[in-house]
């Protein structure tokens, strides 16, 4: 069975073509590889950007925040030895409202409150704000009770980040229990004076404050780098020690919310119990997540405080570039490819159509046409080959034609030679049997003679010299027959050699005629 024969011009498409493919797909899977690790790259350079801005910007807002406090915080002392100094009471009944109030009036206070324990609970008493009236410490739960027991034992109360002394403490900015349909936001200090029943508690407004510390605090960083970074859809801080136990949220002290900062607008149901298990296991964790049909990439970042800074990235925005700029690569690549493969097809198909020529020249040859030249011209080794063809072309074309004038002359030579044979033969014969005819009317004769010779001497034969004449009369027979005989043999031989010549004749030229018919076959 013969293989089925396959054009180089197909070989080289099927092959370029394949090497191509296997090339774009190679290329392709690393631009996606290094597409995700660029990825990859960029959220965690945004995300290491964006942390330590959000550091950065919580560590000097919190530092100028808590030197505005600290400042309030001394002056809120000197107004609680000031006023300890000028009430001489010691007991709250015999405080007067008026009292309260020109006090009230003369240091520009928001309010002045009096607690007293009444029961088993410690609530305001007199006050210059009639809504304070019967605020209960207790109704906030028992640490804010125990720790305005404390002061009013006298004890030193030791809270991390409030200002205390012995008898005293001065609460941070928060924002006030009475008032429940607005946010108010007070300074709120709390003195016991050495022999009295009661708490001064004297307060100052803190909303200018509030809004200042506001403007420059987390949340106005946070809505400056959403604003800044088009990437970022969210930036929360959360504390996740509330959402593993919600209840820490309603308690009065100290203040704890689920979202510190921020909005947390894209939570999900998985989140909360991300947020539990970073309690006992602070590990950055980051993921895509698909919420409200938008792909979100998500970080949770644990600070020492045990707070978790949340960020939320638009997925999309961030690959978006990356994937632009890997279509190009990839474009750019096979535009390359396929520039590379018609400059390589360009030059192949040169070299195929030069294949083609000296090959058609080969066929033709095969064929029998000697006159057949092929016409390369590149410069490149098959311009040699088609020049070295060509040669060998002209010079077998010569050599036949040189063959063909000698087939030629040996053709009408053996025909003369036929022809003169053919009349050579009828010469001969007709010699021969001329010859053997005379030949034989000789031999006749003579042994006619010698019969008659010998009849008149066989009288005589008594005679001893007759007796040697007949004797030689037989033997002269004898010879008339043998030299009759060989005469007609070298006739029959002659005759023979001469057929021979004329029947080799013929041969020669059936020969000539074959050799001239195939070289007719020939183009010269």
């Amino acid at each position: 069975m013969t293989k089925k024969q396959v054009s180089l011009r197909k070989q080289f498409l099927t092959r370029t073509l394949g090497i191509m493919v296997i090339i774009s797909i190679i290329s392709s899977g690393v631009q996606l590889y290094l597409m995700k690790e660029q990825v990859n790259y960029e959220l965690d350079t945004q995300t290491s950007l964006i942390s330590q801005s959000i550091n950065q910007g919580f560590n000097g807002s919190d530092l100028a925040s808590k030197s505005i406090e600290h400042q309030i915080d001394l002056k809120m002392a000197g107004y609680l030895k000031y006023i300890g100094e000028i009430l001489d009471e010691s007991n709250a009944e015999e405080l007067t409202d008026t009292e309260l109030i020109k006090i009230k009036e003369n240091l520009n206070l928001a309010g002045l409150s009096i607690l007293e324990k009444k029961d088993n609970d410690i609530v305001v008493v007199k006050s210059t704000d009639p809504n304070e009236i019967g605020f209960s410490t207790r109704s906030f739960g028992d640490m804010v009770y125990q720790q305005t027991e404390k002061v009013l034992m006298g004890e030193d109360i030791q809270i991390p980040e409030l200002y205390s002394d012995e008898g005293l403490v001065i609460l941070p900015i928060m924002q006030s229990g009475t008032y429940q349909d607005k946010p108010v936001f007070f300074k709120y200090a709390y003195f016991h004076k050495e022999g009295t029943n009661y708490i001064l508690n004297p307060y100052i407004s803190a909303d200018e404050v509030y809004q200042f510390t506001e403007s420059v605090g987390p949340e106005s960083l946070i809505k400056d780098i959403e604003k800044e970074n088009p990437f970022v859809k969210d930036i929360s801080i959360l504390d996740p020690n509330v959402f593993q136990n919600p209840e820490l949220e309603s308690q009065y002290w100290p203040p704890m919310k689920k979202i510190v900062y921020g909005d947390f607008q894209y939570q999900s149901k998985n989140d909360p119990e991300i947020l539990k298990k970073m309690v006992k296991n602070p590990k950055i964790q980051k993921f895509v997540e698909k919420v409200d049909g938008k792909k979100i990439y998500k970080l949770f970042l644990p600070q020492k405080n045990g707070q978790v800074i949340h960020i939320a990235f638009d997925y999309e925005k961030i690959i978006s570039p990356l994937h632009q700029q890997s279509i190009i690569l990839i474009v750019t690549g096979i535009i390359g490819i396929v520039s590379i493969f018609l400059l390589i097809y360009q030059l192949f198909n040169r070299i195929y159509i030069n294949i083609q020529k000296i090959t058609t020249q080969i066929d033709l040859l095969k064929d029998g046409d000697l006159t057949a030249e092929s016409d390369v011209n590149d410069g490149s080794e098959l311009t040699k080959l088609s020049i070295d063809l060509n040669v060998m072309a002209s010079n077998l074309n010569q050599f036949v034609k040189e063959i063909e004038a000698e087939a030629s002359k040996t053709q009408m030579l053996s025909e003369e030679l036929e022809e003169e044979a053919s009349q050579s033969v009828e010469k001969i014969y007709t010699l021969s049997t001329e010859t053997t005819l005379k030949a034989r009317e000789q031999l006749f004769e003579i042994t006619e003679f010698l019969d008659s010779v010998e009849k008149v001497l066989e009288s005589h034969s008594h005679h001893e010299h007759v007796k040697d004449i007949l004797g030689k009369m037989d033997k002269m027979r004898e010879v008339a027959n043998e030299r009759t005989a060989a005469t007609t043999n070298t006739t029959i031989t002659l005759s023979d050699l001469l057929q021979s010549l004329y029947g080799q004749s013929q041969e020669l030229s059936e020969i000539a005629s074959n050799l001239m018919q195939q070289m007719s076959r020939l183009k010269l």
